[in-house]
């Protein structure tokens, strides 16, 4: 069982928002789409919802086309459960009423509510009302609305981001404990990298209305296909450079091809990946000017100044003082290049 999206595109008035998307989400995991404001990731999210209206491409659950063009059935009438950020509880009613509210009217129902508030943690709050609940409960009670009539697609856009950090890691344990368990085919929209790496089985990384790479955490992070998803993963940072034989000219001063690791793409110009351990600084009176230092833990965020006058801001493990200088090379083979876009 599977939720797939077959050549989505879809424009706003002029705008294209998505361009041929094409993925497919799998039962019993949770698929991120990953990227920031603008990407895509929320309008796939609504198209798949029934909130948008499908223009090019389709959208199927089970093989069986669930929305295409020219068809496409509202929410209610899709095999498909909804939270949002902000859980979007109904006001006026008790949270156990919140959590029957798409169930079929019966004597079963109790049963299953009941089972739910369990299953999240909220056992013996059903009588409370939203607004007597703490964020996390909330967020607790949407899912437990949204599982409850057993959907076979659970969409989540960005659905932890309303509370506090240690809050948002356990809300993310206990929920993929929880999805997991139920075998949903799970699509959650995310702008933070760290909670994709952890929620995810599979990340789709989007830039630009388009799917860059998608795979694994383990894929992303150590094969990443670009040098933007290098970046987000790796915690690594780019530096535009110029191949001149078997040299990079960088801002940073020019650097070896041994500093690269594995194939180096054809052309003069590359984008060059590298991590703060890999930056080594060591004193130079004809080096680079640092202007500010700002420690983030193991590494410092350092400021300097290129030859050519511009401030460069890079990250790097190696001790530096404001107002010295300093030559700024790689360690061997600590570089990915990719060819530039």
């Amino acid at each position: 069982m599977s939720l797939e999206f077959r050549h989505i595109a879809h424009a706003y008035g002029d705008v294209a928002a998505l361009k041929g998307v094409s993925f497919s989400a799998n039962a019993g995991e949770i698929t991120c789409l990953l990227g920031s404001s603008g990407c895509g990731k929320s309008t796939l999210l609504n198209l798949a919802a029934g909130l948008l209206e499908v223009q090019e491409g389709n959208v199927s659950v089970g093989g069986e086309v669930m929305a295409e063009p020219g068809r496409n059935p509202p929410p209610e009438a899709r095999p498909v459960g909804l939270v949002f950020q902000d859980g979007a509880l109904f006001p006026h009613m008790t949270i156990a009423k919140n959590i029957a509210f798409g169930l079929p009217r019966g004597s079963a129902s109790g049963a299953v509510v009941e089972d739910w508030l369990e299953r999240v943690g909220l056992s013996g709050l059903g009588g409370r009302y939203p607004h007597e609940l703490s964020g996390g409960q909330q967020q607790r009670a949407a899912l437990a609305r949204a599982m409850a009539p057993g959907p076979k697609v659970l969409l989540m856009d960005e659905p932890f981001a309303s509370v506090d950090i240690v809050l948002r890691r356990r809300l993310r344990r206990d929920c993929r404990r929880l999805l997991r368990e139920a075998g949903t085919i799970t699509v959650m929209v995310t702008h933070d990298p760290e909670e994709a790496l952890d929620v995810g089985d599979r990340i789709a990384v989007m830039e630009g209305g388009r799917i860059v790479q998608f795979g694994t955490p383990e894929d992303l992070h150590e094969r990443p296909a670009t040098a933007s998803v290098g970046a987000i993963f790796g915690g690594a940072q780019i530096l535009v450079a110029e191949r001149e034989g078997e040299r990079f000219r960088t801002p940073l001063g020019t650097w070896p091809i041994e500093s690269v690791a594995g194939d180096v793409p054809p052309g003069p110009d590359v984008d060059l990946l590298i991590h703060a351990e890999a930056l080594v600084c060591e004193p130079d009176a004809g080096g680079l000017a640092v202007l500010d230092v700002h420690p983030l833990g193991v590494a410092s965020r350092v400021l300097v100044e290129s030859e050519s006058g511009e401030e460069i801001s890079i990250q790097t493990t190696s001790p530096v003082e404001e107002g010295q200088r300093y030559r700024v090379t790689p360690r061997a083979g600590s570089v990915r290049a990719f060819a530039r876009d």
